[in-house]
């Protein structure tokens, strides 16, 4: 026995000891883990989490438009817009010029639930409507907001919504300033204390999230800065800060 136990302490010593493992070692072991499983971007994640928050929001201007969508009927030739669920009680943020004089409001959940809506609160110096969905889909999360204070010029943000009808669709951009002034087209309206942002919105984006790489909401996209009559995104859209709009439903402020 003692002689097989010698053998075996003179291998060890005779094997070639292995080499220290050195920080380039390391890097190429990275970089060849994720060439094989690359890791979501910041963005993609940001995107995940917000997307059960989101409706399509679309008010009917007929008492007879049942609210299906038709081919030969462009989503476009309805009030239509985005909206975020604040409290998984059905309480739902979006822009009041979305629902404004509809007859009717429908809403569809990001797991295809639809519901009517009514509209339960607003406050139209910041262009927000509170609705409240009329029925609920199984297990509704509610988006988590985050206060604007350490919000800052070139922070990264996505926009989600349904452009044109056409979504859930995420953009990509930065907060481009802070503490804004936008005028509507018609001048109606002056809104203040707005967040620029270069994330492309366009009409059906209106009262969608601004999200931070967090998934968390700064904030509801309420316009874009339009010099032409192609309703058309130049790189200047406006979010109302989350303070405010959570004041629109009557929560605290944060």
């Amino acid at each position: 026995m003692g002689g097989a136990v010698l053998a075996v302490l003179v291998m060890l010593q005779l094997r070639p000891a292995s080499p220290d493992i050195t920080q380039d070692d390391i890097d190429t072991a990275v970089r060849q883990s994720l060439e094989k499983e690359p890791l979501p971007s910041a963005a993609a994640k940001a995107y995940e989490a917000i997307l059960p928050s989101v409706v399509r929001v679309v008010g009917l201007l007929d008492e007879n438009d049942d609210g299906e969508d038709k081919p030969e009927q462009r989503a476009m030739e309805r009030s239509l817009g985005t909206g975020v669920v604040i409290i998984d009680n059905g309480t739902i943020l979006t822009n009041l010029h979305v629902v404004s004089g509809a007859k009717k409001i429908r809403v569809r959940f990001a797991n295809g639930h639809e519901s009517e809506a009514v509209m339960v609160g607003a406050q139209p110096q910041h262009d927000l409507a509170v609705l409240k969905a009329l029925s609920l889909p199984d297990d509704l999360e509610a988006a988590t907001m985050r206060s604007t204070s350490d919000l800052r010029p070139g922070d990264h943000v996505i926009a989600v919504g349904h452009p044109f009808g056409i979504g859930p669709s995420a953009s990509y951009g930065v907060v481009s300033g802070l503490k804004r002034e936008f005028r509507s087209p018609e001048g109606e309206r002056t809104l203040t204390n707005l967040i620029q942002f270069d994330a492309a919105a366009n009409p059906g984006n209106s009262g969608g999230p601004l999200v931070t790489m967090d998934g968390q909401v700064v904030g509801v996209v309420t316009a874009i800065l339009n010099p032409s009559e192609q309703r058309t995104f130049i790189g200047i859209g406006f979010a109302v800060p989350i303070e405010n709009a959570a004041a629109a439903a009557g929560m605290p402020p944060f």
